[in-house]
């Protein structure tokens, strides 16, 4: 199973980005996927999550601003990153599992290897 991340990079507050993440070796609806992120210093928190029926749930912090999608036929999750914000910088990872949500990344049984998201003021 592998689960790759694409798309960080840096951007000025108020800018957007698109993360990718290719999932390859399982049954890619089978699990619930959802996006984490770590900022230096800081324990790692959920950000969105997409059920196998298309249900989404996000944080507070990111409702307004971030979409996550998925694409099946393509077996890849995306989170649209609008309005960013110096404090949405940090490393985002993808993760897949079984009724994953933001508040509980210990489900995760598939992690990525994280892409760096950089927010300047």
């Amino acid at each position: 199973v592998q689960l790759v991340e694409s798309g960080g990079g840096s951007v000025q507050a108020g800018g957007s980005l698109r993360l990718s993440c290719a999932a390859s070796g399982y049954t890619y609806s089978t699990y619930s996927m959802g996006w984490f992120r770590q900022a230096p210093g800081k324990e790692r928190e959920g950000v969105a999550t997409i059920e196998g029926d298309g249900t989404t749930s996000y944080a507070d912090s990111v409702k307004g601003r971030f979409t996550i999608g998925k694409d099946n036929a393509k077996n890849t999750l995306y989170l649209h990153m609008n309005s960013l914000r110096p404090e949405d910088t940090a490393i985002y990872y993808c993760a897949a599992g079984e009724f994953l949500t933001i508040a509980t990344p210990q489900r995760a049984l598939y992690w990525g290897q994280g892409t760096q998201v950089t927010v300047s003021s």
